[in-house]
């Protein structure tokens, strides 16, 4: 009876979480939805005595992919609405249907081959017996792909650096033009007299006004 309230739990929330990764118009609430549905799969791994690959579904995937996914959304700023009516590429909207149909039905002839119930043949069960699965994937990664780990390791490296240097804002501060005249005079150089002149009036006008304020304010004042 609790393995059962485990898993209709459990399904659940990764339903739900499904839903809310195509249903939500906001890409943030899109990525945390995909984090609950990550999470229920891992309680539906750990329902199964699966604890490494819960371990992996949850470092990894809901850990660092995803976190991986909202880095980029906020920034890049795809955060904001775009327009969906807009086809960038021409016959896209007709593409994804075909190969969304496709993939529907794949998963029913998927779901009713199923239902034979799962292999049970000498060479699949001779395969799932002796060695421990952490251990053969630990000796795989590190003997015979250890070049292939160390290439991603790599990669992700470079891009978590590369990330780092384009999200830093500048910490400059702005010149000031009394510090620097000579900049002040090439830009004069470069603007038209008319423009100048338009540029004096204004100022000329402000600080008239500012004049005609102070001696209004000293009319005012009795003393």
């Amino acid at each position: 009876m609790v393995e059962f309230v485990v898993f209709a739990i459990s399904a659940a929330i990764v339903l739900g979480g499904a839903l809310g990764v195509i249903g939500f118009r906001n890409p943030v609430h899109n990525a945390l939805s995909l984090i609950a549905t990550l999470f229920g799969v891992a309680v539906l791994f750990i329902a199964q005595e699966a604890y490494f690959l819960a371990a992996v579904q949850i470092i990894v995937y809901a850990g660092a992919i995803v976190v991986l996914f909202l880095f980029v959304i906020m920034l890049v700023g795809v955060d904001r609405l775009e327009r969906l009516d807009a086809d960038t590429l021409k016959g896209q909207q007709v593409a994804a249907a075909v190969v969304g149909g496709a993939v529907a039905v794949l998963s029913v002839l998927v779901l009713f081959a199923g239902k034979a119930g799962a292999p049970l043949d000498a060479a699949v069960t001779r395969s799932l017996s002796g060695e421990r699965d952490v251990e053969g994937l630990a000796r795989l990664v590190f003997t015979d792909y250890v070049w292939a780990f160390e290439i991603t390791s790599a990669l992700l490296g470079i891009a978590v650096v590369a990330a780092v240097l384009l999200s830093r804002r500048s910490t400059e501060t702005p010149l000031d033009a009394d510090d620097y005249p000579d900049v002040i005079d090439i830009f004069e150089d470069d603007v038209p007299e008319n423009r100048l002149e338009e540029l004096g009036d204004v100022d000329g006008s402000r600080s008239g006004a500012a004049g005609s304020d102070n001696l209004v304010s000293d009319a005012e004042d009795p003393r």
